[in-house]
């Protein structure tokens, strides 16, 4: 297939009316060929944003442009968009092959324009041997390529993806995932992919766009959101663990504190006041015996809780407060980490991340 040029996508002011539930002011700007994923957990209002991109909601305010032109009264066949549910909506009736020719034959393209698109798709994602079979004969894996085929055979100008991985295997997502990677380098795609999990959300998205009860609550490239939460929601489902709230105050050295429970956290920052700050679990380093390392944050506490994830494990330190670090199976073993046991905990100022 030939390779597009993706469309830059405008979101201005947007919201939607479905009952109980609403969309409140989107902002959003993605930019020709990017990435971009929009990340939250159920019932957040990811699926209803991308419904109302690709036309299936009418706005109750706001703007949708698309390379400038206003698209938001557009009906979804004039909008130019490929769209792939979570559940691949495939139809049950159909070959693959006329699956991913239905869209053409509505654009009323020719039979050899038809069966040249079949073949350049079919190439692309490796599926011409399955173009006689029914889906019900299928992979999940193998469905889900044929509705990327459907979707992507008709040129989109914007690809929509609705949580593509969610059913399939590790194996099969993993395998995915980097399909979906060459795919938009391949093709210059503009694509918006709309996930819960944040692991896909980081090795796929150029950008993210946090979703929270229907607004959007932070917007930045994965490392930013990972690193520098904005609030404590996107901390947590992010994965933080370690969120705390007070009152700042000054330290010593140019540093400021926040007190907690019997210790203090050094921190870096120009924010005073009440604020939250987070460590990330990674940050924190576990030992037997005080540390001698320029770490501002050096406390002693008991083990509370071990909890192993496969080649990780995390131990929760009660100082108090408790926090959580991240060992490796092999240091786990090697520091003979027990709950009860008393160990010494660390992590720098910069480790700190104030909000």
């Amino acid at each position: 297939m030939r390779r597009a040029l993706g469309s830059r996508l405008e979101i201005r002011g947007l919201s939607v009316d479905l009952g109980e539930f609403h969309l409140r002011g989107i902002d959003l700007s993605i930019a020709s060929g990017e990435y971009f994923v929009i990340l939250g957990p159920t019932g957040g209002g990811k699926t209803v944003l991308l419904e109302t991109i690709a036309g299936l909601h009418r706005p109750r305010a706001g703007r949708i442009l698309l390379d400038g032109e206003d698209i938001t009264a557009a009906p979804p066949e004039r909008r130019g968009m490929g769209f792939v549910y979570q559940d691949y909506a495939l139809f049950p009736h159909l070959s693959v092959r006329e699956n991913i020719a239905f869209g053409l034959r509505l654009r009323g393209l020719s039979r050899p324009a038809v069966a040249e698109r079949l073949a350049e798709v079919g190439d692309l994602l490796a599926i011409g041997h399955l173009f006689h079979r029914p889906p019900s004969s299928l992979s999940g894996g193998e469905q889900q390529r044929v509705a990327l085929a459907r979707a992507l055979v008709v040129e989109p100008r914007l690809l929509l993806l609705d949580e593509p991985l969610s059913a399939l295997d590790p194996e099969t997502r993993e395998r995915l995932q980097r399909e979906l990677g060459r795919l938009r380098r391949e093709l210059g795609l503009t694509v918006v992919h709309v996930t819960h999990d944040f692991e896909e959300a980081v090795a796929l998205g150029d950008r993210l766009a946090v979703m929270h009860a229907g607004r959007v609550v932070q917007v930045g490239p994965p490392e930013e959101v990972f690193r520098r939460p904005a609030t404590e929601f996107v901390a947590r489902f992010v994965g933080v663990r370690n969120i705390f709230e007070g009152r700042l105050r000054p330290g010593d050295d140019g540093y400021q504190v926040l007190p907690l429970g019997a210790v203090e956290v050094a921190v870096v920052t120009e924010l005073s006041g009440r604020a939250h700050i987070s460590v990330r679990p990674e940050e924190i380093i576990i030992s037997r015996e005080p540390l001698r390392s320029s770490a501002r944050n050096a406390f002693r506490g008991r083990v509370v809780e071990v909890s192993e994830r496969g080649a990780l494990a995390y131990i929760t330190v009660r100082v108090p407060p408790e926090f959580t670090g991240v060992v490796t199976r092999r240091s786990l073993e090697e520091l003979a980490l027990r709950e009860g046991e008393e160990v010494w905990i660390a992590f720098k100022a910069s480790a700190v991340h104030v909000f």
